[in-house]
């Protein structure tokens, strides 16, 4: 059973490795990653300019946003590549059978 604040917002069959997508967790977008068939999660807003990251390019453990290139990682929300230079938050998952449980951000 999840553990208290962890709500279902997709299943692992829906998102292969090396894929992404974008879910909603109450208010805020996430990103969920399968990076080798580990499930990452992330804002999926870029903290340089207001744009989708599950609309750029995901390169192993690394997306990069659409809209000026600027990349992170999927792992820590580092940013990785300029213009971004402001951390991403970075969100709790649980797995449970198939389905993906994330939690509010890790402070």
């Amino acid at each position: 059973m999840a553990d208290a604040g962890f709500i279902k917002v997709a299943q692992v069959s829906e998102i292969r490795p090396g894929e992404m997508i974008a879910v909603e967790v109450g208010s805020e977008q996430v990103l969920l990653v399968n990076v080798d068939g580990t499930i990452h999660a992330i804002d999926d807003i870029c903290s340089h300019a207001y744009a989708s990251l599950s609309e750029g390019d995901l390169r192993g453990d690394e997306v990069e946003c659409p809209l000026h290139g600027g990349a992170f990682s999927c792992v820590t929300g580092a940013p990785t590549n300029p213009p971004a230079n402001e951390s991403l938050r970075v969100y709790s998952v649980q797995i449970e059978g198939d389905d993906i449980l994330v939690a509010p951000p890790i402070d």
